[in-house]
């Protein structure tokens, strides 16, 4: 490889690996927000916070390197530009265009990982979180319930004491729970109990115990029931969708051959990822080109309201695929390959010299 090769290479992918890093950052900080919130609604068991966030950052990693792939090529071209390196290789002969080669070794890789990313890696990470929480909820330990402290059910429907339990987390004792609803309390305890399911649905099976049933505030209508048996429904902490009805957590291969309009247009919506990662990388170069006393960042924005506008064009329009607004056959072809054509265009037709208007003079 050449020298120049080597040390444009080289640039571009510190710059490059840089806004990554800063954007992973910042990225991990709305997914803990966000998977921390779905364990106080209930609907994620707390002891798969580290899992959940993991898998969460690989589903949205397709969205994260593109905008990182641009805003490292801009800050390193921009660089090269104030100071001064771009116009010396300039006047040697080598233009934008020389930038190619170095460009691509970095560019094709990146995009060969967002191709991955979106094709299989995410519809496998959003399999995989769905298929944990099923499972994590069959097991009282996992799903919060530990003996000696009080539980809150998901959603906040009441509150579960549990006195002791077994090893493996299916049989427990001296249990109290608390349910509310409207303006009516349920005050329920019980000697013994069991984890039971039917189905999807989750059951307390209680046995010997008294249940308490009257109005929250004022009031004397209250009823006492004492019960040798007692099957207490549990909240749906999150429903599954592994098992292929969801168009997120099919394969790539599955939504071939799946001829709804959400498969069609989820489908759509993994393919979009890795090009418009290529198009952003060809429109980088040229935005990132300025005199050497003007402010770099002013493009860097340019940059980054172009990312916006296409990825939110894009999640539009696989909304429209999926409600049947847009034909199954335009796809979201509509939006990359004009941007594709406006990046080549702009990037072979950078610093490309206009050609000198000669003054007209009129002949006597």
């Amino acid at each position: 490889m050449p020298l120049l090769d080597r040390y444009l290479l080289r640039e571009f992918a510190q710059a490059t690996f840089a806004a990554l890093v800063v954007l992973l950052m910042v990225s991990l900080g709305g997914l803990f927000a966000n998977v921390l919130g779905q364990i106080a609604s209930g609907r994620v068991p707390a002891a798969m916070m580290l899992s959940q966030l993991g898998l969460q950052t690989i589903r949205y990693l397709p969205l994260i390197l593109p905008l990182g792939l641009m805003l490292g090529l801009m800050l390193a071209v921009g660089r090269l530009y104030r100071d001064a390196e771009m116009p010396i290789l300039t006047s040697i002969g080598i233009g934008p265009r020389r930038l190619l080669r170095p460009l691509l070794l970095l560019v094709l890789p990146v995009v060969g990982a967002i191709a991955l990313c979106s094709l299989w890696l995410g519809p496998w990470a959003k399999a995989t979180s769905a298929a944990m929480i099923a499972e994590g909820n069959r097991s009282l330990l996992i799903a919060g319930l530990e003996p000696g402290r009080f539980t809150e059910l998901p959603g906040g429907g009441g509150v579960v004491y549990v006195g002791a339990m077994s090893s493996d987390g299916t049989r427990m004792s001296r249990i109290f729970v608390y349910k509310q609803g409207g303006d009516r309390l349920d005050v329920t305890t019980a000697r013994s109990g069991a984890m039971s399911f039917d189905g999807a649905q989750r059951y307390l099976r209680l046995q010997d115990g008294f249940r308490v049933e009257g109005p929250r505030e004022n009031g004397r209508d209250f009823r006492l029931m004492r019960y040798t048996g007692n099957d207490l429904l549990l909240p749906d902490n999150q429903r599954s969708q592994a098992d292929g009805e969801d168009p997120q957590a099919m394969t790539t291969a599955a939504l071939l051959r799946d001829p709804r309009r959400e498969a069609g247009a989820q489908l759509h919506y993994r393919l979009a990822p890795p090009l418009l990662a290529l198009a952003f990388a060809l429109l980088a170069v040229p935005l990132a080109r300025s005199p050497p006393r003007q402010a770099r960042y002013g493009r860097i924005l340019i940059g980054f309201l172009a990312y916006l506008i296409g990825m939110n064009l894009t999640l539009l329009g696989t909304d429209w695929l999926g409600k049947g607004t847009l034909p199954p056959a335009a796809g979201l072809w509509w939006l990359v390959l004009p941007l594709l054509a406006l990046g080549a265009g702009m990037y072979f037709s950078d610093g490309r010299l206009r050609p000198v208007r000669r003054p007209w003079t009129r002949t006597p």
